[in-house]
């Protein structure tokens, strides 16, 4: 009984990787919009957090895709105060997704250590096309779990992403190392997935 569940959770949590159909583009809605420009682009924005019952419900929905030529201010604003929120000294982190500040859409800011100068980039509507069978362990945390931190893996070494960029052009690309580990982690946050259900499912499947 024990294998069979461990195995059945490893399938859901692959399934869960990637939405079965890609979600519909759609403009911002007013209440996205009144969140996203409730402060100036110097401002940081509140970080959800898994421990908040209601945060945690919005964390774990599947977000929708954007529409970058028909928002492109919107979304300009809302990178600005991504980027603002992950380098504020009171959360400090590597990578950051919209819903982890209460916008559920595909946007994920990402630092590229692979990258002169490691820069953050942002990527709109990314999917995740090919994973490498070659795995590497990692050590994770995340902005909206406080004081958790785990090593998965299960993480692919080299992924192939798809993304759209500021300007709404479409690109494919293949990271590598530890970026690529940061991709797989920001994307999981857009269906809904937390670095904690791979530890789950890692742990489940040596018992």
């Amino acid at each position: 009984m024990k294998i069979f569940a461990s195995a059945l959770l490893l399938v859901l949590l692959a399934s869960f990787t990637q939405p079965a159909s890609l979600p519909r583009k759609t403009r911002f809605s007013a209440a996205e919009k009144s969140l996203i420009y409730a402060r100036d682009t110097a401002r940081t924005m509140r970080v959800w957090l898994i421990t908040d019952k209601s945060d945690s419900l919005f964390l774990r929905r599947q977000c929708t895709d954007i529409s970058p030529k028909s928002d492109k201010k919107v979304v300009a604003h809302l990178v600005a105060r991504m980027l603002r929120t992950v380098h504020d000294s009171m959360t400090m982190g590597v990578g950051i997704a919209a819903p982890q500040v209460g916008v559920g859409r595909n946007l994920v800011l990402v630092q590229r250590f692979d990258k002169t100068g490691f820069p953050f980039e942002a990527y709109l509507n990314p999917r995740i096309l090919v994973y490498s069978p070659e795995k590497q362990p990692c050590k994770e945390g995340c902005l909206s779990i406080p004081d958790t931190q785990g090593e998965t893996q299960t993480r692919a070494l080299t992924i192939t992403i798809g993304y759209d960029d500021l300007r709404g052009k479409h690109h494919e690309e293949s990271v590598t190392g530890f970026t690529a580990v940061i991709f797989q982690h920001e994307i999981d946050h857009l269906n809904g997935i937390l670095f904690t259900d791979h530890l789950k499912a890692e742990a489940a499947g040596k018992k």
